[in-house]
């Protein structure tokens, strides 16, 4: 009983360390297209995020319950050493990504590591391939395109409301207009992301009999998960500002009022209806929306096509540690307190590599030049002297 009430605890902690690693990877959902048009001052911006994401996390429990009770079967022998070996998982891609500055999906990192832990470790049986499917995989589709679309179409249309302004004017408006719309992306990704950790802390809860089964998170779990995701969105997650600020397309004012404004909209409507979609994801399709639906009609696409790739690696990959992880786990105290030190070890690598190239506050909105070509180009030959005859 003292081993299942460590083990608990220790799943409880890891939890809250993801939500951490969630606050400072997915800080950029909200925040980016402000910090890049100046609409906020970063410090300011990540301040105000974190107060929101924490609010929101008390706004809905529809997608903690899709996570508790929907994706994997309480009853097919789902316990602690599984979910922690999912949430070794996704912390470790979490960081992984965050290093490299890619915006990749949280969520789709944690349903990953919960998905492959479970088939280790409870069997096939144990995970709802039908929720996964209509809550997960249709969602992460389809969220992109249509922000994507709706940014398109609200930027068009800002423009064209604006046309007459001065362009002095209508920055100045459209800049005031963000610090409303990033905030209520800030209020709507806690409504969402907060409660994947809300999740699976019941489940936790639920698997050792702590909870009864399809229950509610309590009080003190909410107000945990709001907590920790609120202090990580405050640390920063500078890199993946950057990214999305900078490296998607060049943000003007009213696109990035635009992205938020659709954004928002996505991603409460699917709270509302207990999707656990990737406001990554949606938050990337609005600002590629915004790029094509302003003057320049630019994306950078190489940035873009390095994040689709990155997440459709996401959930596979995160599943594979996480499997490996349950594997591991399940041989005992041992294989926990390996798996422990092997998450303790790998994150500790990461964050001293990031130190080498850091990213701050002061350097967010910095665009790294692109090297120049290397090819060899031959030297221009000299011409020789004349000679004068006397």
């Amino acid at each position: 009983m003292e081993h299942i009430t460590f083990l608990v605890a220790v799943v409880i902690i890891t939890a809250l360390a993801f939500d951490f690693t969630n606050g400072f990877h997915d800080t950029a959902n909200a925040m980016a297209t402000s910090i890049a048009t100046g609409a906020l001052r970063p410090r300011v911006a990540v301040a105000i995020s974190a107060v929101l994401n924490f609010a929101g996390a008390f706004l809905s429990v529809k997608v903690a319950s899709t996570i508790s009770g929907g994706i994997v079967n309480e009853k097919a022998g789902v316990h602690p050493a599984v979910i922690f070996a999912a949430l070794v998982g996704a912390i470790l891609w979490n960081l992984l990504t965050w290093l490299r500055g890619l915006p990749s999906s949280s969520s789709h990192a944690l349903y990953g590591g919960l998905i492959g832990a479970t088939l280790v470790g409870a069997g096939l049986h144990a995970v709802n391939f039908t929720t996964v499917v209509t809550k997960i995989l249709l969602p992460a589709v389809a969220s992109p395109i249509v922000a994507g679309l709706a940014a398109w179409g609200a930027t068009k249309a800002a423009y064209l409301i604006t046309r007459r302004a001065g362009e002095r004017t209508a920055t100045k408006g459209f800049r005031t207009g963000q610090i409303f719309s990033s905030s209520l992306v800030s209020l709507a990704h806690g409504t969402n992301d907060a409660q994947k950790t809300m999740g699976i802390i019941t489940l936790t809860l639920v698997s050792v009999g702590a909870l009864p089964k399809h229950s509610l998170p309590p009080v003190w779990v909410i107000a945990a998960a709001g907590l920790a995701i609120a202090l990580g969105t405050f640390s920063g997650g500078w890199r993946i500002i950057r990214s999305m600020g900078k490296g998607l397309t060049d943000v003007q004012a009213p696109q990035g009022f635009s992205a938020e404004v659709a954004t928002t909209a996505v991603i409460l409507t699917s709270s509302h209806m207990g999707y656990g979609l990737s406001t990554t994801q949606v938050v990337s399709g609005g600002i590629m929306g915004a790029g094509l639906g302003g003057p320049k009609g630019e994306v950078h696409w190489s940035m873009a096509r390095r994040m689709v790739y990155t997440w459709g690696l996401t959930l596979p990959a995160a599943a594979a540690v996480a499997g490996g992880a349950a594997f591991v786990a399940d041989q005992g105290t041992w294989g926990v307190v390996l798996i422990g030190a092997v998450l303790v070890a790998g994150s500790a690598a990461m964050w001293r590599l990031s130190r080498r190239t850091p990213v701050t506050a002061h350097n967010v909105n910095d665009v790294t030049p692109v090297p120049a070509p290397t090819t060899a180009v031959a030297p221009t030959p000299t011409p020789a002297s004349t000679t004068v005859a006397a």
